[in-house]
């Protein structure tokens, strides 16, 4: 039977619902708030008053995206999820180099203790201490998705390392896996990428790729079969185009089972409950009624049930 793994345990993967496919929820004091501040989202009764609006909307599940030593805080997780009733998927997995000290383990640590790793925190639990090391504390909180990231530059050697890892968590688990492009960069070099170490593209879903403008290269992308996450809607300044709406337009027609959406949300100036905007509930206001009035309303099921159970269930691993 397919299933999701959420921070409260598994479930069959029908009961996903309305999905936001690219979130951040929770993130802990850490490296990377030390110098952005607005990156820290660490208050339970805010979070909470923001998600419990989202569960008022229609919204079953939220795909959480900070990984590895980057913020988790499964214990809060697990709060948020029961105060709310929001199914949190809690990633493994290392995100960019700019979220680590220079010094930090990910640059030392061999392909398999990476490996084994995140192996670990999808079939024992979290760290309670998100690998601040040097205790372990396990909790009983598993992770549900695997992370990885590239930016600007080409795909480097280290971040090929890191590729290896995630698909070798993949396979021997059946995680999912979910990547950030940065502005929708490389990702077609991901996609072919996690071909060739034999990752299964069907449950495999590329992050923030609307920002990128090449229409041609979307097309090429969509065509090696892997998924894709928008969520640059409410980024597009005043008076430009808004490339989201117009890649929808151009591509939900051809490829409905391919495009998921989320908001990305990372900084605590995007919520309400931090007296932000615009609000997560954008993505079920706004943008729903945007797809409508495109006369893309018609593709909201795939954009937010169909495809996030399909990319974010586990695959069956084989004998």
């Amino acid at each position: 039977m397919s299933f999701i793994r959420t921070i409260l345990g598994d479930l069959p993967s029908e009961k996903m619902g309305i999905t936001f496919s690219h979130e951040h929820v929770v993130i802990e004091e850490n490296y990377v708030t030390l110098n952005q501040p607005t990156f820290l989202l660490n208050d339970v009764k805010k979070i909470s008053a923001e998600l419990t609006g989202l569960k008022t909307l229609g919204c079953s599940t939220m795909v959480d995206t900070m990984p590895v030593n980057a913020g988790r805080n499964p214990i809060k997780s697990a709060v948020i999820a029961r105060q709310t009733g929001i199914q949190l998927i809690v990633p493994t997995g290392i995100h960019l180099e700019q979220y680590y000290p220079a010094s930090h383990w990910r640059y030392t640590y061999t392909e398999e203790q990476l490996s084994d790793l995140f192996i670990a925190d999808i079939e024992l639990g979290i760290d309670q201490f998100d690998y601040n090391g040097p205790i372990v504390n396990r909790t009983a909180h598993r992770a549900g998705l695997i992370k990885l990231a590239t930016g600007d530059e080409p795909i480097t050697r280290h971040q090929e390392k890191i590729f290896r890892a995630v698909v070798n968590t993949h396979l021997a688990t059946g995680v999912p896996i979910l990547t950030h492009t940065n502005a929708g960069k490389h990702a077609l070099a991901q996609a072919e990428y996690f071909a060739k170490l034999g990752a299964n593209l069907q449950h495999i879903v590329l992050s923030h790729v609307d920002r990128n403008r090449d229409l041609d290269y979307h097309h090429a992308l969509m065509q090696t079969g892997v998924s894709v996450e928008y969520d640059s809607a409410f980024r597009w300044k005043t008076g430009e185009e808004n490339w989201t709406y117009t890649l929808l337009e151009k591509l939900l027609p051809s490829y409905p089972e391919q495009i998921t959406a989320g908001m990305d949300a990372a900084k605590n100036s995007y919520w309400r409950a931090y007296g932000g905007k615009p609000g997560l509930d954008f993505l079920l206001t706004t943008f729903v009624e945007e797809l409508n009035q495109r006369g893309l309303g018609h593709f909201f099921k795939a954009i937010f049930i169909d495809n996030p159970a399909r990319i974010f269930s586990f695959e069956p691993i084989k004998p």
